[in-house]
């Protein structure tokens, strides 16, 4: 049965008799994309749905990553931009300020977007080149950078988090250190929303959600108003990413 549920895509399995004493424990680790299966199964081993490796009971979460890192958190936004031009604006003066601010970028989105904002950050006087070879500067393909987390056209919690891990890590390693930290900017919400898959696209916000309260990292996501039509579309996503 539990392993049937892991395979549905549930990340936890509490039996009914430790509810009282395992439920909070659970959610807490499931908010982390941590999978999580009570300790009466825990001479078991459980393979996850979309991973065919067993996957500890408990610890699954990111190894350099601290907790208490969270109260330094600026937090999680998300922008609208009326045309593609305004998305490279938008995205440069963030991520010209971060580099300024000694932080690693980790730039997710298109090839078309990623040679304009090149363009544009060298035209501010940013050297990209440095940066990239620094490993300040790391940009990524949106389509190529979903399909390393995206199962059954829904993003994977656990796979989400084990690709952002192999990211951050060496990007934290290349920051200068004391307050310097990593921050994303991406449109990975926005290719699967004009893919029509918005189901999709709102779990990856929630994903990138919990990686910014828990690990104080800086998230931009940007999303084209041509492909978010309806304002209670917007307000979905403001919501999701508005801070608390």
């Amino acid at each position: 049965m539990v392993q049937e549920a892991l395979a549905l895509g549930a990340l936890g399995y509490v039996v009914k008799a430790h509810a009282g004493s395992e439920l909070l424990a659970a959610l807490a680790a499931v908010l982390e994309g941590r999978q999580f299966v009570s300790r009466g199964l825990s001479g078991h081993s459980f393979a996850h749905a979309t991973d065919g490796q067993a996957i500890d009971l408990y610890h699954e979460a990111l190894p350099w990553l601290v907790p208490g890192k969270a109260e330094i958190t600026r937090g999680h936004e998300v922008e609208f931009y009326s045309d593609e031009a305004a998305l490279v604006v938008g995205f440069t003066r963030f991520i010209e300020a971060s580099l300024k601010a000694g932080n690693a970028v980790i730039v997710v989105a298109t090839e078309a977007h990623r040679k304009d904002l090149l363009a544009s950050l060298q035209a501010h006087g940013v050297d990209v080149i440095a940066a990239i070879e620094q490993g300040r500067y790391i940009p990524l393909d949106a389509a190529e950078t979903l399909s390393t987390f995206m199962v059954n056209h829904l993003p994977d919690p656990v796979r989400f988090f084990r690709v952002a891990n192999d990211l951050i890590a060496p990007a934290a390693r290349a920051t200068a250190g004391g307050e310097s930290r990593v921050a994303i900017c991406g449109e990975c919400a926005s290719v699967l929303w004009a893919q029509g898959k918005a189901d999709a696209a709102i779990q990856v916000e929630q994903l990138c959600n919990q990686l910014t309260k828990r690990y104080g990292m800086d998230v931009l996501c940007g999303l084209s108003q041509t492909s978010v039509h309806r304002e209670e579309d917007k307000q979905i996503f403001r919501t999701i990413c508005r801070k608390d």
